[in-house]
């Protein structure tokens, strides 16, 4: 576990990345040589579709095993003991959920899983009542048949439970309607500022991404290309990043067409 010191203050590494590579047959999707994720941070990810975000978060959270080298998180490699695992919670999409419970089985069998009882629970819930909007909580329906809106909340309050030091949301503002996504974007700062929870967020939204994360970090075809602290200047310099990703592919075809 490495202690970075800034300012006087020692600032803990969460997850260190090292000569991670992920490929598959001739492929490579991933190959990361150096990243770090200190203690706080809210990091966002951000990329195309095939970028490797999602190859990533899967590698950190062990569900595939990297080709070469490794994650840690707190010091422990995940690919080789299971310590982690209560350091870490995650929400990457519906399948994460079950969707025979109702949201309050749901929310009881992740607190039993993190060592909370049904009354912790209920108390831990009740600061996301705005949040829920009457439409969760005793509502009478099975997760599965909650709007995709309403299955993304129970995933992502279901994340928080049980004082995560990590916490891994992939596209936390889609199907959300803009009132809910402001409010999941002031829950994010309060749990990073008040709590010291890490948070790393993948987003096609570069807009709420740049709003809500002090750090990102870009990816094309597996490498880090961007890697920024946010400041008023970081949505347009994304923006400018990706336009000029498309002007230089359709140039690519201009030169395909030409050279036939």
């Amino acid at each position: 576990m490495r202690l970075e010191k800034t300012n006087n203050l020692k600032i803990k590494t969460m997850i260190t990345i090292q000569n991670l590579k992920k490929t598959y047959g001739t492929a490579t999707v991933l190959n990361i040589e150096n990243l770090e994720i200190k203690k706080g941070e809210t990091f966002g990810l951000v990329g195309n579709n095939g970028a490797g975000k999602t190859t990533l978060f899967s590698l950190v959270l062990d569900l595939i095993q990297p080709t070469t080298g490794f994650v840690s998180v707190d010091g422990i490699k995940v690919n080789e003991s299971e310590a982690w695992k209560n350091k870490v919670s995650a929400f990457i999409d519906e399948t994460f959920l079950i969707g025979y419970l109702t949201p309050e089985e749901y929310f009881y069998f992740i607190g039993e899983l993190r060592g909370q009882n049904k009354a912790s629970v209920d108390e831990f819930l009740k600061q996301f009542h705005d949040l829920f909007n009457g439409e969760i909580v005793n509502s009478g329906k099975y997760v599965r048949d909650l709007s995709k809106g309403n299955q993304k909340k129970v995933g992502i309050v279901g994340s928080l439970i049980g004082k995560p030091e990590i916490i891994i949301l992939d596209e936390p503002f889609a199907n959300l309607d803009p009132s809910t996504q402001i409010k999941l974007k002031n829950m994010i700062r309060d749990f990073a500022n008040e709590n010291g929870v890490t948070f790393l967020i993948s987003s096609h939204d570069l807009s709420h991404t740049t709003e809500v994360c002090n750090r990102i970090v870009v990816v094309n075809k597996g490498l880090v290309v961007q890697d920024i602290q946010t400041t008023p200047e970081t949505l347009r310099d994304l923006e400018k990043y990706f336009e000029d990703q498309v002007n230089s592919g359709k140039q690519e075809v201009i030169s395909e067409e030409t050279s036939i």
